[in-house]
């Protein structure tokens, strides 16, 4: 005879509640996908473009000397805009940062935590824009190369 039959109600009635539980259990330990409030105020974008120049002369090579500081385009991706602010000191590649960058969700947040600071020690050591991509974080890394050759451009370089 099967267990759940008529002659052992109260099997089932444990049976149903625990399984019910269960299953609130499970749906109350689900995480809503939503922004946090914080996180819009965080990525403001900054002017589509724009350089400074502190303290630059101009060599009889065409580069520019002393340190300038240049801001490239915002670059539209899937996720969001990636826009980066280069340093060139006597004409060399000297800092990047990454301005503006996809952080909307957790998730967003978790690969690009570990992207930009890559992308950035990449464009670093080619002293150009010609960098790899990252994996996982294609989209980024398209847009972090184009705005960095932006604002290469627009040094001269």
């Amino acid at each position: 005879m099967h267990t759940l039959k008529k002659n052992r109600p109260l099997r089932r009635i444990v049976l149903a509640s625990a399984a019910t539980v269960s299953g609130m259990v499970l749906l109350l330990s689900l995480k809503p996908h939503s922004t946090p409030a914080v996180a819009g105020l965080a990525t403001s974008p900054a002017p589509s473009s724009s350089s400074s120049t502190s303290s630059g002369t101009t060599g009889s090579s065409g580069l520019a000397t002393g340190t300038r500081t240049l801001t490239g385009d915002s670059v539209q991706t899937r996720y969001g805009p990636v826009q980066v602010r280069a340093t060139l000191k006597n004409g060399k590649l000297t800092d990047v940062t990454a301005v503006t960058y996809p952080q909307e969700n957790p998730r967003d947040q978790q690969i690009n935590a570990y992207a930009v600071p890559q992308l950035t020690r990449e464009a670093l050591t080619a002293q150009s824009a010609d960098i790899d991509t990252v994996s996982g974080a294609t989209y980024t890394s398209e847009g972090y190369r184009q705005s960095l050759q932006s604002a290469l451009d627009s040094a001269g370089r």
